[in-house]
């Protein structure tokens, strides 16, 4: 007997809207790991379409128009190679990351938010230098003080990472739902097992 979430769940799947495409860069690697470089099965299409992309993989389900039935990519390549910035943007998400999504006082990952290392009424300034990721509690047992100043000990000095650092901290926070054919395209670099 096929219970009704299994049947809910087997329609999702089946759904294009649930199909989007991996990205690669023209050297097959992907344009980003974190976030992933997804594209929707609709961008995806029109990019074969206008010939910027190679197919690599499909999924099993097809799409249909009146002159054209082809199977929905799960994995595209660019044509051209897209090179990547040298410094990420200077984001709320891409701090996180960059501090493993962790309190940089305590460890905790939970209510985090941002810390001024030297706190705006000091001078300090917002930058990738000078801002840290805090829970809510560190940030407000730090007040407007230095870390020297309150007595807390920081477990890793803010720095200005390459893009190159953030992918790379970024495969360590994989996300949700990793479809099966985008295993060779992510993980290509990493050490085999003897």
């Amino acid at each position: 007997m096929i219970h009704a979430s299994e049947f809910e769940a087997a329609e999702r799947a089946r759904h294009p809207e649930n199909c989007p495409a991996l990205v690669l860069n023209a050297d097959y690697t992907p344009l980003s790991y974190y976030p992933l470089s997804l594209w929707p099965w609709q961008a995806a299409i029109k990019a074969v379409f206008l010939e910027k992309v190679d197919i690599v993989e499909n999924y099993e389900q097809r799409v249909h128009s009146p002159s054209v039935d082809m199977q929905i990519p799960s994995v595209i390549a660019l044509k051209q190679y897209v090179k990547p910035s040298e410094y990420p943007a200077f984001t709320r998400f891409n701090l996180f990351l960059r501090d493993k999504f962790q309190c940089v006082y305590c460890g905790s990952e939970e209510n985090l938010t941002f810390d001024h290392v030297i706190p705006r009424r000091l001078g300090g300034i917002t930058s990738w230098e000078n801002v840290a990721t805090a829970c809510l509690k560190c940030n407000l047992k730090k007040g407007g003080r230095t870390p020297e100043q309150a007595h807390m000990q920081m477990s890793m000095k803010p720095i200005r990472p390459t893009s190159w650092q953030l992918q790379d901290r970024g495969r360590s926070f994989p996300p949700n739902h990793l479809h099966e054919t985008w295993m060779d395209w992510l993980y290509w670099d990493i050490e085999l097992e003897s």
